[in-house]
């Protein structure tokens, strides 16, 4: 299974809402934290790998979190 897939599942699969939230936010956080000061379209790449698939994360939304993780920030408030 790819990294990708892994993440849907683990997104996506989910019983509960409150789950699902907490796995997409860990995963933004372990991309803030291996690309922090990366070249926005890397970050956004690497956001569009890992949580391909997550309802409600389209291209401006993934953009801006991509963008701050570029600058160094973590937007997941880990």
């Amino acid at each position: 299974m790819t990294e990708a897939s892994l993440a849907r599942t683990e997104v996506i699969g989910r019983d509960t809402g409150y789950d699902a939230e907490r796995a997409l936010f860990r995963i933004v956080h372990e991309v803030a934290v291996e690309y922090a000061g990366a070249a926005v379209p890397e970050v956004v790449a690497v956001l569009r790998r890992r949580l391909g698939g997550v309802p409600g994360l389209d291209g401006p939304d993934l953009r801006r979190v991509a963008e701050e993780i570029s600058v160094g920030r973590d937007p997941s408030g880990l």
